[in-house]
């Protein structure tokens, strides 16, 4: 452990004010550098306002589905009962997420961490003789400083990617940073991008009231995920009324008055009040300095780490977003930690990506963790799984739940379990068991004989479990 070390952090959401935590913590002198706000674009403009708004339309749908299965009878004629205030809500998202940026801006001063308004990037000349590095800060005002660090770290996240002939204008076109301005909900919203950040959205503003048409370019929702999952919520957007659109690309967006047009790879044109681009995002890594000083940018423009965050150049780290590993706030404030461990001499575990935890916040939930479908059918990692349906689990047929599963992974021999996926909802809770078998690496058989709830929706996770020990059995015996 040292006791003082210069560290400069460039960024201030969660990989670097989870750093800067932690640095402060082994007694380093630690410096944020800061352009919007701590806790960056995950608690102001992205994890924080969507999930809160995503709360809202959570209530919303669960009501919808279930209120008549569930005996409970509303006064009045509406076709639909119950309608929001999207002004009021969006209201409420931007105080949330003001207040977390504040609560976290006083845990890291608090800490003793010095944090400077501005943007920062790294000095030409790499490594001076004492092994430090400088860091140019320029204020908002235009006036600039100098700081030298033993080790910096950079953590500047992204934006929302572009396209050409489909810009933003934050009234009607819009991206995922924008629509929390809005104070009407949208009559019919057409997003365009069909991976998580478009299924959130669009799957929220149904659930919120609006008409949606979900434009995607591959052959399903979220390409990118356990094809089952992506099956089963695809299945719950169409039987819920969304228009959804697959194999085909939004070539165009433009304002038609107070309306929008888009115009598909197909020529057809589709019509909205407002449209949604969710096509990606952009590291925020031009204009830092990194390659002069060293830094081995992707052909993407993301930064290269290793499972120890350490860039191509010394005493550079980077964590994060603009290192594209798994865009996560958990895992960008993992990297970060073990960035300020390393750095600092500390005992230091490599970032695992088998043992990550991930959880899409669409309704149903999708969470994963581990070894994947994908893994297993392309050969690399033999394993079997078991796929339970909810519908059979007592808790959820009092809940009115008829979506969704629980689906785990193990080896076939020692039955350790590798992997998994729930579909239900708060599947972001139900996915920590299987979390901590996957990290333990336990066996099925530990997992099927830990006592659960009864009735819970949890115990479908060791009904699976103990189904694939019951497979693991016959098998070993035939």
């Amino acid at each position: 452990m040292v006791h003082v070390t210069r560290i400069v952090i460039i960024g201030g959401g969660p990989g670097g004010y989870e750093a800067a935590l932690v640095a402060a913590q082994l007694g380093a002198e630690v410096t944020v550098v800061d352009r919007d706000g701590l806790g960056g674009a995950a608690v102001l403009t992205d994890c924080v306002p969507s999930k809160t708004l995503i709360a809202t339309a959570e209530v919303m749908t669960g009501f919808d589905a279930s209120y008549q299965e569930l005996g409970i009878t509303l006064d009045g004629e509406n076709e639909r009962p119950i309608s929001v205030d999207l002004g009021k809500v969006n209201r409420r998202v931007k105080r949330l997420a003001i207040a977390q940026s504040h609560d976290i801006t006083q845990s890291v001063t608090r800490a003793g961490v010095t944090v400077l308004r501005g943007t920062g990037r790294l000095g030409g000349g790499g490594q001076s003789a004492d092994g430090s590095r400088e860091v140019l800060v320029t204020a908002p005002d235009g006036s600039t400083q100098s700081l030298r660090a033993d080790a910096v770290l950079i953590a500047t996240g992204v934006h929302p990617r572009e396209a050409p002939d489909a810009r933003p204008d934050g009234e009607r076109i819009l991206n995922w940073t924008q629509l929390y301005d809005l104070e009407e909900l949208p009559a019919e919203l057409i997003v365009v991008g069909s991976g998580v950040t478009g299924a959130e959205f669009a799957g929220a503003y149904q659930a919120l009231g609006s008409s949606v048409t979900l434009v995607s370019s591959r052959d399903r929702v979220l390409p990118g995920e356990d094809p089952d999952a992506a099956g089963v919520l695809e299945d719950v957007f169409r039987r819920r009324g969304m228009n959804v659109m697959s194999r085909l690309r939004a070539e165009r967006a433009k304002r038609v008055g107070d309306r929008v047009e888009v115009t598909l790879s197909n020529g057809e044109v589709i019509s909205g009040t407002h449209c949604l681009i969710a096509i990606g995002s952009i590291p925020n890594t031009a204009g830092l300095g990194l390659e002069e000083a060293g830094v081995k940018l992707t052909e993407w423009g993301q930064i290269k780490v290793d499972r120890v965050s350490r860039t191509s150049a010394p005493g550079v780290y980077a964590a994060g977003d603009c290192t594209g590993v798994f865009m996560l706030a958990s895992v960008a404030a993992m990297q970060g930690r073990i960035a300020m461990y390393h750095a600092l001499g500390d005992a230091v575990q490599p970032l695992n990506l088998k043992t990550i935890a991930s959880n899409i916040f669409t309704d149903p939930e999708i969470a994963t963790v581990g070894y994947t479908a994908a893994d297993v059918s392309c050969g690399k990692m033999d394993a079997v799984e078991v796929k339970l349906p909810l519908r059979g689990n007592p808790r959820a047929k009092m809940q009115g739940i008829r979506d969704g599963f629980v689906k785990l992974f193990c080896r076939p021999g020692t039955g350790i379990v590798v992997g998994g996926v729930v579909v239900a909802p708060r599947a972001s809770e139900l996915i920590h068991s299987i979390s901590l078998a996957v990290d333990n690496s336990l066996t099925v058989e530990q997992v099927a004989s830990a006592f659960t709830v009864y009735p819970s929706l949890s115990g479908s996770t060791a009904e699976a479990a103990r189904q694939l020990h019951i497979r693991k059995r016959a098998e070993s015996e035939s």
